[in-house]
């Protein structure tokens, strides 16, 4: 059965360092590709290394020629291992720059709890998602996997949607931005199921920050989606969240698909699915290969109630 992480599982590894209680365990493996071993120490063999395990200082990971393995130490810090060696834990301990954190310290609580409840949970595992939400009518409506509202405080916004049936790879899709007085201020062609909407943008550039968008099947507006109402948080909205990403970004860099997870989770815990979205979007599409990422965004959509 292949493994399938949950949200609060991820967000407890990804939160832990602050826990008041001492960790027994120098990383924990988020994300596991390949046919990878460890060598607990002292032992006379390796071992399948499987996500969710706890590595110590004295053990040995022995990774394959394809391995991907994403590790999140107990400071909250995360490395990636890519391609065959042997690596020890040891080692790269020395490589990460442990600090203190202060979102950490808030959450440690709440996530260690969570993370003891969804690990004794099992039946989780048996989820896929199988599509997105139907918010629209008809038989041939185009479903977004987004909430029909929502804020968001990053500038780019990652839509992604099911293809309606019977369209073919000859079929092309309008996605139309409106504002609250319904007046097209953006509109966009693609022959893709998703679209990159960037609201820094000076084509997008609106003083109430309030948009609706809607997904058409180009040259039939009888066949659309059900309407994504955006709201762009301003730099005096939601200060204390932005307060705790301006600290969560002086300690976890935006550069690796590990960390997009880091940050699609804290956008989660604060409500900012769409900007959680876009983030699960950005960790797939550098790194597609891995199942882990894969699983971890389905939960999410399901979750949310954003696929089914």
């Amino acid at each position: 059965m292949r493994k399938f992480i949950s949200y609060a599982f991820v967000v407890a590894m990804i939160l832990s360092c602050g826990s008041v209680s001492a960790q027994d365990y120098a990383f924990r493996v988020l994300a596991n590709k390949g046919t990878n071993q460890v060598k607990k120490a002292g032992a006379g063999q390796a071992e399948v290394l499987k996500t969710g395990a706890k590595l110590s200082s004295g053990d040995e990971i022995i990774a394959s020629d394809d391995a991907y393995i994403g590790l999140m130490h107990k400071s909250g810090k995360t490395t990636e291992i890519r391609g065959a060696g042997t690596k020890k834990v040891s080692e790269l301990e020395k490589n990460i720059n442990t600090g203190s954190s202060s979102i950490a310290s808030r959450y440690a609580s709440f996530v260690m709890n969570k993370m003891n409840e969804e690990e004794n949970t099992n039946n989780r595992s048996r989820l896929n998602a199988t599509g997105a939400v139907s918010r629209a009518t008809g038989s041939a409506a185009i479903n977004v996997m987004a909430p029909s509202q929502a804020d968001l405080l990053g500038d780019l916004a990652i839509l992604r949607w099911d293809a309606p049936e019977g369209f073919t790879e000859d079929d092309s899709y309008v996605v139309k931005i409106e504002n609250i007085f319904n007046e097209e201020i953006y509109s966009e062609e693609t022959k893709k199921t998703s679209v990159a909407l960037d609201f820094s943008d000076e084509d997008l550039a609106y003083d109430m920050g309030l948009y609706l968008v809607k997904i058409y099947k180009k040259g039939d507006d009888e066949i659309a989606s059900g309407e994504v109402g955006i709201k762009k948080v301003k730099s005096g909205d939601k200060v204390e969240v932005q307060e705790n990403l301006a600290n969560l970004k002086s300690e976890v860099s935006d550069d690796s698909p590990l960390n997009k997870i880091i940050y699609a989770s804290f956008y989660e815990e604060n409500g900012l699915i769409l900007d959680a979205l876009t983030k699960y979007e950005e960790a797939i599409k550098m790194s597609p290969d891995i199942d882990d990422f894969q699983e971890l965004y389905q939960n999410f959509l399901i979750k949310n109630g954003l696929a089914e």
